[in-house]
């Protein structure tokens, strides 16, 4: 590709975003008029269809035959495969899958993503409904408790999350007692597991290993976490600039809530840039839930343990945290402020192909 080339679609993608942020978007025009190109979404493609059945195998060691049942989604068993053995000392068939590649550890209705046809639904809803529509407390709880929220819940939901968003001044001091050029994800992994020993209510190790069958239980938990996130996260941030960390607001937004513990310096009458917020917000939602990636299995793995649930989402930051996963997004914010511009495009795509900025591979998958 020429360079003039990579200019025009370097553009045309900067088109795109600037259409997008705009408030008085008119998106009919600006698909007609060239400005964006007209893309499915995923409401238009089908769910996948009925895979019920049977699968008829025969060993080639042995000459038996063996009938594995195939589930509607496509699966089978892997403990069908137990049965197929060539004797006494055989203790049948194992799956060797490492990394997941082609093993489906839960079913679950909760999302539906197929990365290469483009779609990503929650609960059903296509996830360019939710962005365009729906705050990311809204997503929350469509997420958590399978609908989206009527006003009251909504209002209820809000008020539950923001009265949980304070975290123990243990937990600020853990964090001021950091270096001040510490990573801000080891910050969170370490702030998010110190969270269990402050509430030992919720630590089925002291109170039981039923404490989780209360629903109650589990939604005080719940807010909690979705409460002090944006706290830490923060606090993280404001120690890597040397700066104290900011109670959070009661009256603004989720979102407005987390941009204003970064950036008002305390001073509580600061409001930060709705157009910002909505944003951030889009960006919460789009990072919502994925299926089975690498930190929910994290979680889910030290959670099957009986653990409790900060030290199981610690795990989940931690797995975050790695190059291959969400580690991914902080580099191409780095590779973003490498290039510079769009005039420097063309040569830094040239050095990824030439292997002179090997160090982004995981950005371009």
């Amino acid at each position: 590709m020429e360079n003039s080339d990579y200019s025009t679609v370097a553009r045309g993608r900067l088109a795109v975003l600037s259409a997008h942020l705009s408030a008085s978007t008119d998106y009919s025009g600006a698909i007609s008029s060239g400005i964006l190109e007209y893309s499915g979404c995923s409401a238009a493609v089908p769910p996948p269809q009925n895979f019920k059945g049977s699968v008829t195998l025969i060993d080639e060691r042995t000459g038996k035959k063996y009938q594995v049942q195939v589930s509607e989604e496509g699966t089978i068993k892997a403990t069908d495969l137990k049965k197929i053995t060539i004797g006494k000392n055989d203790k049948g068939l194992k799956l060797y899958d490492p990394g997941y590649l082609n093993t489906a550890p839960v079913r679950s209705s909760i999302c539906y993503i197929d990365g290469d046809e483009g779609v990503l639904r929650y609960r059903g809803y296509p996830i360019e409904e939710l962005a365009e529509g729906s705050s990311f407390l809204e997503v929350a709880y469509l997420l958590m408790y399978g609908n989206l929220p009527s006003e009251s819940q909504l209002a209820d939901w809000e008020f539950a999350v923001s009265q949980h968003s304070a975290v123990p001044q243990g937990i600020l001091d853990i964090i001021h007692a950091m270096p001040h050029d510490a990573h801000p994800m080891g910050v969170l992994v370490s702030a998010m597991s110190a969270l269990s020993v402050f509430h030992p209510d919720a630590n089925p190790a002291l109170k039981g290993q039923d404490l989780y069958k209360s629903k109650q239980v589990r939604d005080k938990q719940i807010v909690r976490i979705l409460g002090k996130a944006p706290t830490i996260a923060a606090a993280a941030y404001l120690r890597m600039a040397g700066r104290p960390p900011v109670l959070p607001s009661n009256n603004l937004s989720y979102s407005e809530n987390f941009l204003y513990m970064l950036d008002s310096l305390g001073n509580r009458s600061y409001k930060p840039n709705p157009r910002l917020a909505r944003v951030l917000d889009i960006l919460f939602i789009l990072h919502a839930e994925h299926e089975m990636n690498c930190s929910t299995a994290a979680a889910r793995h030290l959670a099957s343990s009986g653990v409790d649930v900060y030290t199981a989402l610690s795990g989940a930051v931690g797995a975050l945290y790695g190059p291959l996963h969400g580690g991914a997004n902080e580099a191409v914010l780095k590779m973003l402020s490498e290039i510079g511009s769009i005039e420097n495009i063309p040569e830094f795509i040239e050095g990824v192909k030439n292997r002179l900025n090997s160090s982004y591979d995981s950005v371009f998958g």
